[in-house]
This record gives structure tokens, sequence and C-alpha cells, in this order.
């Protein structure tokens, strides 16, 4: 009876040790697994925030080059526009379902501005992604793209030509040409203000300034354009009542115009 019992107790002893051993198993492949996998989520979103930023950078250089059309007439840089145009580079819908925070308006470009002196465009686009992991862990990347870029200064006149064939510029309205790409006229000073500011100032004639009818609708509720020389406060920098579209011609050929009284001796 006592060897019996002693086998019986034997045989349960060597049978409860074998499922131990698969447990331990079991455990070191669930740690296993789930590292390895956010290893592998690690290496793809790093690849991810390396193609976001080289495409962020490749629409930034895009914009700018767009804006320097604008800048090279009025020194002035319009952020909103810079923002709109890489937007449009990159695709709305791309950047909505990427991990950028704000999706298609997490590109910010608020300090961006030119230079009046230089007209050189300073670019600064600042932006923030969001890896889709749980929120305590707030894995974000902040990222900022600067550059520099220079504005287009017009074409210079050639010293060696008859004075038939010299260049001058026009605009597309005017009734004078211009010999002098700087001029006053073709080169508008052109400020920034806010809107309650414009009842009280007056331009360079002494006149009151009017909204403009093209580009006005209704109340303004930020700031506005205004010129020294115009008598109207306008809403956006691309409109053609502040906006100078300058053509470079031969003098022979435009037709009747008169001489600028500023820049035509």
């Amino acid at each position: 009876m006592t060897i019996t019992n002693t086998r019986w107790k034997r045989k349960q002893g060597n049978r409860a040790s074998v499922p131990e051993a698969k447990g331990s198993i079991t455990i070191e492949a669930s740690l296993t697994i789930p590292v390895f996998l956010f290893a592998v989520l690690c290496l793809v979103y790093l690849i991810e925030i390396q193609i976001i930023q080289t495409t962020v950078y490749a629409a930034a250089l895009n914009a700018a080059k767009v804006c320097t059309q604008d800048t090279a007439v009025i020194p002035i840089l319009n952020p909103m526009k810079l923002e709109s145009e890489m937007v449009e580079f990159i695709g709305k819908d791309r950047l909505e379902n990427s991990i950028i925070s704000g999706g298609s308006k997490g590109l910010h470009c608020a300090t961006s501005y030119v230079s009046p002196e230089s007209k050189i465009l300073n670019i600064v686009v600042r932006y923030q992604m969001q890896l889709p992991f749980p929120k305590f862990m707030n894995l974000t990347v902040k990222c900022r793209e600067e550059f520099r870029l220079s504005s287009w200064n017009g074409y210079v006149k050639p010293q060696m030509q008859s004075e038939d064939d010299s260049l001058v510029y026009i605009t597309k309205n005017g009734i004078v040409y211009h010999e002098d790409y700087q001029c006053s006229h073709l080169q508008l000073s052109v400020r920034f203000i806010a809107y309650g500011e414009v009842s009280g100032l007056r331009n360079e004639y002494g006149g009151k300034y009017y909204k403009c009818e093209k580009c006005v609708h209704g109340d303004v509720l930020a700031g506005v354009y205004i010129s020294d020389s115009g008598n109207r406060y306008h809403g956006s920098l691309n409109c053609s009542g502040i906006k100078r579209t300058i053509y470079t011609v031969p003098k022979s050929q435009v037709f009747g115009r008169r001489g600028c009284l500023r820049c035509v001796k």
C-alpha cells in the first residue's frame, strides 16, 4: 500500500511539471511579439516623417517662387497665400489623411516675410506631426523648414541701345510709359493696416480712403491694404486696383503714350 501511493505521487508530480514548461514559453512569446511589432511601426513612421519633411520643403519652395511674382511689384509677402499654394501643391486630401496635426490647416507661415531693402524672401514653415499611438505616450514631432529666396528684380535695360530701341515699362491700363522700373507709379507703397484706422488716414494728396468695389464686399473683420497715392482700401493684394502687371517693351512701340512725369526726363 505504501509503495503504490509513492508511485502515484511520482506520476502526479511528473504530470504537473509539463504544463509549467509550456507556460513559460507562452509568456516569452507574448512579450516578444508586441515589442517586435512596435519596433516595426517606429521604423515605418520614421520613414513617413522623412517623406513628409521632404514634401513640405518642396511645396514651400514652389509656393515661394509663385509669391515672388507679387513681391517683385509690392514688397509684401502674404503668408495666407503662401500656405494655400503649399496646400494646392501637396493636395488637400493627402494632408487631411497624413499625420500632420491639423491636416491642411496645420502648415503655418505667419513668420515668413520679405525684406523691403534686399527683396529677399525669408520663408519659415512650422508644423507638427502626431504619431498615432496612445495619447498617454504623447509622441509628437515639431518641425520647422526655413530658407531664403531672392525675388525677381525685373529686367535690366542694356546700356548699348539707340533711343528708339531703348526699353521702357508700361502697365496694361496705363496711359504713360516709364523709364525707371522703380518709379513710384509702378512700385506702389502698399501697407497693411487695421480696418478701424482707415477713416482717420489720408493719402499723400489729402484725400480719404474708400472701399474698393472690386475686392471689398461687406464688412472687413481684419485689416486692409492701402497705398500712399491711392484713394481705395483693398481686402486682397491680388486686386487689380492695387496690383501692377508690368510689361517691358521697346520705346518705339508705346503707341502714343506720354512719358511719366516722375521718371522720364
